[in-house]
């Protein structure tokens, strides 16, 4: 069974910086496109970038030119660098293989940012 495990969040100030890592077990980044996701309460999941099985990323309007995904084949590793944070981006950070095809999400990693 695929795992996913996500890790990084924590509390920041506007204008900070957080690096977010997701370590898949059983899932080879080479052959499948992952993708960050997120969920404010209250809200629906947002898709908030992904990358090809190449490393070709795709990033939301929202967090376009502000985070940064990246990946480690090797470390079966995917990482999302965040900056300039602002408080809507406040959120439970979740990744998972795109699309997801009924992979089993994370328990995620939590972001808050105070103004």
């Amino acid at each position: 069974q695929v795992q996913l495990v996500e890790s990084g969040g924590g509390l920041v100030q506007a204008g900070g910086s957080l690096r977010l890592s997701c370590v898949s077990s059983k899932l080879r980044l080479d052959r499948n496109t992952m993708a960050w996701f997120r969920q404010a309460p209250e809200s629906t999941l947002e898709l908030v970038a992904r990358i090809d099985s190449g490393g070709t990323p795709f990033y939301s309007d929202s967090v376009k030119g502000r985070f940064t995904i990246s990946k480690d084949d090797a470390k079966s590793t995917v990482y999302l660098q965040m900056d300039n944070l602002k408080p809507e981006d406040t959120a439970l950070y979740l990744c998972n293989r795109y699309p997801t095809a009924g992979y089993v999400f994370g328990r995620g990693t939590q972001v808050t940012v105070s103004s």
